[in-house]
């Protein structure tokens, strides 16, 4: 495969800007890398089984509870590693505390996922964030985990493929029932860039996959003939609806 010069540059500009700001680890703060070596080998991915369409772990390999008697929108839904250790404090940073440079760090292992899954993509986008909360914090930590993907696996990334046209609450703290009437209607697209295409739509956490099947709806409904969903990480849901995340 051709050198991938564009990837290449970006992960440049990256290390240059961890020369003029030496940065510190997002998962345990140790000083000079963004992620250090003990924080990554403290994060893997997912084990089988998982649902083979929520991706949630399971038992077994067949469909789970939820996604057999209420099928998804979206084809499937993966996540890289579960939302716990140094994950956690990572994305909490990335989120929260503006640090933007675990955007492409993070990335990596995502990457390496997709790779092993193959999914015939044709145009990547991010979950995008509402105006007030866009606003405050200056950024969607989303587009910086996808951006880097788009580069490496040579998938054009486009923020202008979904919009968020309802302002809706935290998911934190909601079951399973309330995110999915949390997320009803909140996404509109693009008609004129996912008509006739498989969009891939990255994310930072996935729970229940409220939101991701909010977006593929809007996207399906909008013409799009596919949908995947690819997240950083998952917090894991119990059949009773509970949702192990903060």
């Amino acid at each position: 495969m051709p050198v991938n010069l564009a990837y290449q540059a970006y992960r440049i500009l990256w290390e240059a800007m961890d020369l003029l700001y030496p940065p510190n680890c997002g998962g345990c703060g140790s000083a000079g890398v963004r992620w250090c070596a003990d924080c990554s080998r403290a994060t893997f991915e997912i084990p089988l089984p998982i649902c083979p369409i929520c991706g949630n772990p399971s038992l077994t390999k067949e469909p789970c509870q939820r996604c057999t008697e209420t099928r998804p929108l979206f084809a499937a839904l993966r996540s890289y590693t579960v939302f716990g250790g140094p994950i956690r404090e990572a994305i909490h940073r990335l989120k929260y505390q503006r640090d933007i440079g675990l955007g492409e760090v993070l990335a990596t292992p995502m990457i390496a996922s997709l790779q092993k899954l193959n999914w015939p993509v044709d145009i990547l986008t991010s979950v995008p964030l509402g105006l007030a909360r866009f606003k405050e914090r200056g950024y969607n930590q989303a587009t910086l985990l996808a951006r880097p993907i788009g580069l490496s696996l040579r998938i054009p990334f486009s923020s202008h493929v979904l919009s968020r046209i309802k302002e809706t609450r935290t998911q934190v703290g909601l079951t399973v029932y309330e995110r999915q009437e949390n997320m009803a209607g909140a996404f509109q697209a693009n008609r004129e860039l996912v008509q006739g295409k498989n969009i891939l739509v990255v994310d930072d956490v996935a729970t229940s996959g409220a939101t991701f099947n909010a977006c593929a709806k809007s996207l399906l409904d909008a013409g799009a003939t596919r949908v995947y969903g690819f997240s950083l990480a998952r917090a894991v849901y119990s059949p009773s609806g509970d949702i192990d995340i903060t």
